[in-house]
C-alpha cells in the first residue's frame, strides 16, 4: 500500500474571511454575472457540493477546488452583511481539506472530486425546488456542473405529483415512464395508472394510452373547473363505467374551448378586482419560469402581514395539531387563513408595475401566481423603487461601496453572534428543547445549532433476519421541513407536546448516532449499558451460517455440543450439504426439539444462547 493510498482527507467549516483563493486553482477569472447568478443559486438551495483547499497554519484554506463558489459566498456576504446570524453555514462553508500539497494539485484540475452524484428523483426535486425560489436553469446548471438541457429535463418533470416521483426514486418506475406522466392533467388518474405500473416494465406508448385516452375522466382538472352542466348545455356529451363509478367527457374538443374561455374570464375579472397590471393566462397547471421564459422577468413579493395576540395563539394550536397531523378539513381551513395573513398581500405600488398569471391547479380550482414585472418594465419599477436593480446588470457603477470591510464586518457578525450566545446561556431548558427539535426534525440548512448527523450504521444488508431493535431506533423518520414556512410556530407546537416527550425525542435519536468513541470510553459506557448482542440477534441460515464456510459450521458445530472429531454426530455433519448444515445450526439455536434430540445439557444450552462469532464479542 502506498503512502498516499493511507491518508484520508478531512472537512471542517471554516470562517468565509479566512478562505482565500489558490493559485493552483484553474477559475482564477470568472465573469460577475455568473458569480452572481451562482449565488443567488447557493442563497436559495445552500451549498450542495462543499469546496476544497490546502489548509494554512492559522486555520484557514487557500481554495483550490470550487473558485467560483468561494466568490459566490464572497459576493453574498457583500450582500447580506448579516449573513453569519441569518446564514451561518454560508458565513462558514463546509471545506474539504486535502491531506498534502500533491492530493491538493490534483484536486486543483479535478473539481469534481467532491460531487455528491444525485438520483434522478433527488436531481428533480433539487432542481424544481430552487426552480421555486427563484433561480434559473442557467444557475442551477453551474451549481450542479450540468448542462442547462439537462436541467430543462429535469424541471420538466418537477411538478410531477410526489407519488411518481417517489416511485422513481425507489425504482418502481424508471425515467422514461416517469417522463410519461407530464402528458396527464388529472392527478388521480395519474395515480391510479402508477398503482398499476409500479414495479412493471411498461413501454412509453402503452403508459401515455393508459394516461391520455380520448375521453376525459371527470376528475381531470378542465373537467372539474368548467363542470357538467357548463359542458352539457355546450352540446358535450357524457360518457363512463357505472360499475365502476367513473363519468368521462366524451368531447374534448368542447371541454378545451370551454376551459379556455372560462380562463380568460377569470382573468378579466381578477385583473378588475385586484388592480395589476397586466393578467395574463397558462393553460398550464403551475407557472413554469424556464418554459414561460419568465428569467428575463423583474420579480417583487408580497408584503408579510402580522398576527395579533389572539390570532397568534390560535395559530400556534393550529400548527400544533398540524404538526400531530391531527387537523382536521376545518381547522387546516383556518391555519391557510391565518397563513395568508402572514403570507402578506402586494401593495398597490407593486401592482402598478407588476402583473399575475392565472391557472387552473391540479385540484380544478384557480390559481394566482402574481408579482411579475415584464422586462420592458422593469426600468420604470426600479427608478420607482418598487423593484431592486442588480449590480451586474447595470455594471455596477451606481452601486456605493460601504465603508465597513469584508472583514470588519465578518468580526461584528461574530460578536453578534457572541451575543445570542451568551444570553441563550441563562435556558439550558430552550437549549435541550432545541436540540431534541433539530434532532427529529430535517431542517436542512435551517439548523438552530452548528452541528451535523453522521450516519452510524445500525442494520444489517440480511433486511433484519434474525435482528430485532428497540422500534424507537427503527422507527425514527426526521420530518421534512424544507418546505415549512414557520419553524417558530412548528418549534412551539413541539414544546407544547411536553417534557417527556421532549425527553423521548432526544434519548432515541441519541440512540441512533451513538458509535463509542474511543476504547476506553466505549468501555466505560459499556460497564454500565451491559449491552448484549444476543439480546437483539440470533444467528440463523440467511444472517450468518449460510454466509459462511463448510469447515468453520463443522467446527462451531462440534464446539456447542463437546464433540470430538470422530464422533458419529460431528462427522454425520460434516458429510451434509452446506444449506443443510446452516439450517440444522439455525435449529440447534431456535428449535427446542432439535437440542432434546441431541440431548443438549444446560450447559451447553448456556454456551449456545451466549455464543458469538469471533471477533464480535
Amino acid at each position: 500500500m502506498t503512502k498516499q493510498s493511507k491518508i484520508i482527507a478531512t472537512e471542517a467549516r471554516i470562517p468565509l474571511a479566512m478562505l482565500t483563493l489558490s493559485p493552483l486553482n484553474p477559475r482564477q477569472h470568472v465573469p460577475e454575472h455568473e458569480v452572481a447568478e451562482l449565488a443567488q443559486s447557493i442563497w436559495a438551495a445552500g451549498l450542495i457540493q462543499p469546496i476544497a483547499g490546502l489548509g494554512d497554519d492559522v486555520g484557514g484554506a487557500d481554495i483550490v477546488a470550487g473558485g467560483r463558489r468561494l466568490r459566490a459566498l464572497q459576493y453574498l456576504a457583500e450582500q447580506h452583511p448579516n449573513m453569519a446570524d441569518t446564514r451561518p453555514e454560508l458565513a462558514n462553508p463546509m471545506v474539504m481539506l486535502a491531506p498534502d500539497v500533491e492530493t491538493a494539485e490534483q484536486w486543483a484540475y479535478a473539481e469534481n472530486v467532491a460531487r455528491r452524484d444525485l438520483s434522478p428523483a433527488d436531481e428533480i426535486r433539487a432542481y424544481g425546488k430552487m426552480e421555486a425560489a427563484g433561480s434559473t436553469p442557467a444557475a442551477i446548471a453551474r451549481s450542479f456542473a450540468v448542462t442547462e438541457k439537462h436541467v430543462y429535463r429535469r424541471l420538466a418533470l418537477a411538478n410531477l405529483p410526489t407519488q411518481v416521483i417517489d416511485a422513481l426514486a425507489e425504482g418502481e418506475i424508471n425515467l422514461s415512464m416517469a417522463a410519461c406522466f407530464t402528458i396527464c392533467d388529472d392527478e388521480k388518474h395519474s395515480l391510479e395508472v402508477l398503482e398499476r405500473v409500479r414495479g412493471e416494465n411498461w413501454n412509453d406508448y402503452q403508459l401515455k394510452n393508459m394516461l391520455k385516452p380520448d375521453s376525459v375522466k371527470g376528475t381531470d382538472r378542465r373537467a372539474i373547473f368548467v363542470g357538467e352542466d357548463a359542458y352539457k348545455d355546450a352540446g358535450g356529451k357524457m360518457g363512463g363505467d357505472l360499475f365502476a363509478e367513473v363519468t368521462l367527457f366524451d368531447n374534448p374538443d368542447i371541454l378545451e374551448t370551454l376551459f379556455l374561455e372560462k380562463l380568460e374570464a377569470e382573468a378579466k375579472r381578477i385583473r378588475e378586482d385586484e388592480g395589476w397590471n397586466w393578467v395574463e393566462v397558462t393553460e398550464r397547471d403551475y407557472v413554469c419560469s424556464y418554459s414561460m421564459g419568465l428569467e428575463k422577468y423583474g420579480r417583487v413579493y408580497a408584503e408579510e402581514g402580522a398576527l395579533n395576540e389572539e390570532e397568534t395563539e390560535r395559530y400556534d394550536e393550529l400548527a400544533e395539531l398540524a404538526e400531530g397531523e391531527v387537523l382536521d378539513e376545518e381547522g387546516q381551513a383556518e391555519l391557510e387563513t391565518l397563513q395568508a395573513i402572514l403570507d402578506g398581500e402586494f401593495t398597490e405600488e407593486q401592482k402598478v408595475f407588476a402583473g399575475a398569471y392565472v391557472y387552473v391547479g391540479r385540484d380544478g380550482q384557480v390559481q394566482v401566481s402574481g408579482g411579475f414585472i415584464k422586462p420592458e418594465t422593469k426600468k420604470a419599477a426600479i427608478e420607482a423603487g418598487v423593484l431592486r436593480g442588480s449590480a451586474h446588470s447595470t455594471g455596477g457603477s451606481d452601486v456605493k461601496k460601504s465603508p465597513i470591510s469584508q472583514k470588519l464586518a465578518d468580526d461584528l457578525s461574530r460578536i453578534a453572534q457572541g451575543a445570542q450566545q451568551h444570553a441563550i446561556l441563562r435556558d439550558p431548558d430552550l437549549l435541550i428543547d432545541l436540540l431534541a427539535y433539530q434532532l427529529s426534525h430535517n431542517l436542512f440548512w435551517k439548523t438552530p445549532y452548528g452541528i451535523s448527523l453522521n450516519t452510524v450504521p445500525n442494520w444489517p444488508t440480511t433486511e433484519g433476519n434474525g435482528y430485532e431493535l428497540d422500534e424507537r431506533l427503527t422507527d425514527n423518520a426526521r420530518r421534512d421541513m424544507y418546505d415549512a414556512k414557520d419553524l417558530g410556530a412548528s418549534f412551539r407546537a413541539f414544546r407544547k407536546k411536553g417534557a417527556d416527550h421532549i425527553k423521548g425525542e432526544l434519548t432515541r435519536f441519541l440512540a441512533a448516532q451513538y458509535q463509542g468513541g474511543d476504547e476506553k470510553l466505549a468501555a466505560m459506557v459499556a460497564k454500565e449499558t451491559k449491552p448484549n448482542i444476543r439480546e437483539v440477534w440470533t444467528p440463523t441460515a440467511e444472517n450468518f451460517f449460510g454466509r459462511v464456510g463448510g469447515p468453520y459450521m463443522v467446527e462451531i458445530w462440534r464446539d456447542l455440543l463437546d464433540l470430538s472429531e470422530d464422533h458419529p454426530t460431528a462427522t454425520s455433519f460434516a458429510k451434509l450439504k452446506k444449506g443443510e448444515k446452516a439450517e440444522k445450526l439455525e435449529k440447534l439455536f431456535s428449535d427446542a426439539d432439535m437440542r432434546k434430540a441431541h440431548n443438549v445439557t444446560d450447559e451447553q444450552a448456556a454456551k449456545i444462547d451466549a455464543w458469538l462469532p469471533e471477533g464480535m464479542g
